[in-house]
């Protein structure tokens, strides 16, 4: 826990001192996507795009089924890394680019994330802080890589007198 003005904050994330380039963390967390998610994230971003809705008109593509909404792929990608990266750590996410789906995710798919720190440097404009660019890799159950994401986070500095992360 790290205090703030309004009291104490969870705290498991990683301090900008912490991501060295090239430290890669795999990810605790898995997640088995259901038609569920899938339906419910479609129709709330407002697509209505029948591959991800429409289970006849998806048996006569490619797939032969409907695919998992790329972005709420990408979504779940940052999501999972979130606990053992910026919880509690990040001021602010500054940007994704780079963004790839290599191979299709269909509900029922069990995806796991790795992440490597790519860049790191202190910010310029603000002593309390770094920014740090960590390269999201997301594997379904099969091995194949269904994501890949590199994403730029403006990081807090570790507190004067913190022990780090907490577990």
């Amino acid at each position: 826990m790290t205090s703030t003005d309004d009291g104490p904050r969870a705290v498991s994330g990683r301090w900008f001192e912490e991501l060295e380039v090239g430290t890669v963390v795999q990810h605790v967390t898995r997640r088995t996507v259901t038609e569920t998610d899938n339906v419910l994230f479609t129709t709330m971003t407002m697509n209505p795009a029948p591959l991800h809705l429409d289970a006849e008109y998806a048996a006569g593509t490619e797939f032969g089924r409907p695919l998992v909404n790329s972005m709420f792929t990408i979504a779940l990608v940052v999501g999972l890394s979130v606990p053992e990266l910026t919880l509690g750590t990040i001021v602010a996410q500054l940007g994704l680019t780079d963004v790839t789906f290599p191979a299709p995710v269909y509900p029922g798919d069990t995806v796991r994330v790795e992440t490597e720190v790519v860049e790191a440097r202190a910010s310029r404009s603000r002593a309390d802080a770094g920014i740090v660019v960590f390269e999201h890799r997301a594997h379904n159950q099969r091995g194949e890589l269904v994501c890949r994401a590199r994403r730029t986070g403006l990081m807090h500095r570790k507190p004067t007198g913190s022990t780090g992360a907490q577990s």
